[in-house]
């Protein structure tokens, strides 16, 4: 930055949270609650978005897609303050925070910090404040440990440091749409669905989810109206409280009766039992948007009545481990919510991916393995075996094939390969059949001549009917190290075993010959990579050939990620691996009684 800096550094908070006065303009930034408990902002541009359904239906529900191309799968419902992705089921908190005018919100600044991945990644609003706050009053450092992080902030040289580990990586302030400013109440609920000013809702695939879930909740709601308040007014069709919520009652109404009894986690309030509603208050169930994130969150471990015999129908498979589809339970909890039913949206426990630390000293090799560490160089390719070397290598020729198909083209051996006038070739016919020495399946030559040119060409075949392989398999695994070792540390199920730690790393690279897209470069993301084993017999024995399987690039392939869906990125290759330490919550942990022996008639 050109601006001088001199004097002293700072150590400061921010101050920007907080609700303002109802007359006073203030910045408006929505944020969600990641895994790690901290509230990361939306850009500016969806806060935009998010605020303008608001405007128009303050119950509705926004689809980030449409601001944003990379958050297609998510949508947020403003009736339950939370975003919910569509294709896994997730449900996340979602805030409405705000902030001084004046601040960097407010003025579209943006700080962020270059990540493992080369790019770039924004800082906690709170924190983005705080450094443009420094920045403004010219200190030359900051000293993050304030905000409970161990960084400093170097403005002279552009960089954060670790303070434990004085690792320093780059950052950058740039300017960005500025977050709105929003002053006075929100408006009033409108009738869903709200569409464009002409009153047209839009007819994208996401939207129309979107009104038939709403539709669905309004349909189950206006029943329940019908059974319980026969002679009430009418209302918005967007679930005004008072329909719900009877003044001067402590009851809840819900199918089945209205009888009082124990408590309910809702998010709104506290109500206990036998307790009246008082007039004004914000209703359970129904999110009061003007209050500050820390505020409403707090209101989501509140209680009120319920009804006693009334099933409470809780929504606790969101973590897609019980028996329920995950985003079948999203989409109950979005329903039953908005209906007025009772809901507990619980949080799914976070796994136990890493042991406690470890310092050098307990580190130790593993017995019976040699070395700690394994390297991959780029692959080099035998010149000297032609394709044709390769197959003649491993069938034997077959003068009167049987009246039989040929697995790989689909035609009768008895007649000509389905390749022939598709595949040149040298001293193949395309009526020639061979049988493979071990298995004994028998294809046309031409046909394994074209399987062989379609794969990795390593001078090894795969019979397509028993998977039996002939010569050394070798994958498309990029450059990269692998290392192992003992930890003093035991996993579930094996507490009488110290455990055998793998740590796979693999950096960006361009892609050779053998991968999806030579030429173009390919990422890795989440390297390094730790997995786990119990230091026992089978567990050593997996470790031995897992380190075969690394020196013959079988771990990991370049291509589409089923998690993020990225293309031409390091992915694994189809060898299990136990990634979570000490809990098994996704599945890819301990205890797993049958892992090991899988893991062996695998490898």
């Amino acid at each position: 930055p050109s601006m001088a800096r001199q004097g002293s550094g700072a150590m400061l908070a921010s101050s920007g949270l907080g609700f303002p006065p109802q007359n006073l303009a203030r910045v408006v930034v929505w944020e969600w609650l990641n895994e790690h408990g901290r509230w990361r902002p939306y850009s500016a541009a969806v806060c935009h978005h998010i605020e303008n359904v608001l405007k128009e239906d303050a119950r509705g529900s926004v689809v980030l897609g449409q601001v944003d191309v990379q958050l297609a799968p998510y949508i947020i419902d403003l009736q339950s303050m939370h975003q919910f992705r569509q294709d896994t089921g997730t449900m996340r908190p979602v805030r409405r925070n705000f902030y001084d005018p004046s601040s960097a919100p407010g003025k579209g600044i943006v700080w962020e910090w270059e990540n493992d991945n080369n790019s770039w990644t924004p800082y906690d609003m709170d924190i983005c404040i705080t450094i443009q706050n420094a920045y403004e009053k010219q200190h030359p450092w900051l000293d993050l440990s304030s905000l409970g992080f161990c960084y400093l902030i170097y403005f002279s040289s552009m960089s954060q440091m670790n303070r434990q580990t004085q690792r320093k990586r780059r950052l950058r302030r740039r300017m960005d749409l500025a977050y709105p400013l929003t002053i006075g109440s929100i408006p009033k609920s409108q009738s869903w669905p709200v569409g464009t000013s002409t009153g047209t809702p839009c007819s994208c695939p996401q939207c129309l989810l979107v009104n038939s879930t709403r539709a669905a909740s309004n349909a189950i709601l206006a029943s329940q109206r019908r059974k319980l308040y026969p002679g009430a007014v009418r209302q918005s069709s967007t679930f005004a409280g008072a329909a719900l919520w009877p003044a001067g009652t402590g009851t809840v109404a819900v199918p089945g009766g209205t009888a009082k009894g124990e408590g309910l986690r809702v998010p709104g309030g506290v109500f206990a039992p036998n307790q009246s509603v008082p007039s004004g208050a914000p209703l359970p169930g129904l999110n009061n948007l003007n209050q500050p994130g820390t505020q409403r969150a707090a209101g989501l471990g509140a209680r009120a009545a319920v009804p006693p015999g009334v099933p409470a129908l809780p929504v606790k498979n969101l973590n897609g481990t019980g028996p329920v589809h995950p985003a079948l339970a999203g989409m109950t909890g979005i329903l039953m919510c908005a209906a007025g039913l009772p809901v507990c949206l619980t949080r799914a426990p976070k796994p136990i991916l890493h042991p406690p630390p470890v310092s050098k000293s307990d580190i130790k090799p593993v017995p019976g393995v040699n070395g700690i560490c394994r390297k991959t160089k780029k692959k080099h390719l035998k010149k000297s075996k032609t394709p044709e070397d390769v197959v003649r290598r491993y069938i034997q020729k077959v003068k009167n094939p049987p009246d039989e198909d040929c697995t790989i083209c689909m035609e009768r051996l008895v007649t000509s390969s389905g390749y022939e006038g598709v595949l040149s070739h040298r001293g193949f016919k395309p009526e020639l059949v061979g049988k493979l020495g071990k298995c004994g399946h028998m294809y046309h030559l031409l046909c394994l001549l074209a399987m062989y040119n379609n794969g990795n060409k390593d001078g090894s075949l795969q019979c397509p009917t028993c998977k039996a392989i002939y010569g050394e398999k070798t994958g498309t695994q990029p450059p990269g190290k692998m290392e192992f070792h003992l930890i003093p540390h035991s996993l579930p199920g094996y507490t009488d075993s110290k455990t055998i730690r793998i740590v796979y790393d693999i950096p960006t690279g361009i892609q050779g010959p053998e991968h999806p897209n030579p030429g173009k470069k390919f990422t890795a993301r989440g390297f390094p990579r730790h997995c786990y084993l119990p230091d026992n017999e089978k567990g050593r024995k997996v470790l031995k050939l897992l380190i075969v399987a690394w020196d013959r690039r079988l771990i990991f392939t370049i291509g589409t990620s089923n998690t993020t869906g990225e293309s031409d990125t390091v992915v694994w290759n189809e060898i299990h691996h136990k990634t979570e330490f000490g809990s098994n919550l996704t599945g890819h942990g301990y205890p797993a009684p049958n892992y090991l022996d899988n893991g062996l008639a695998e490898l």
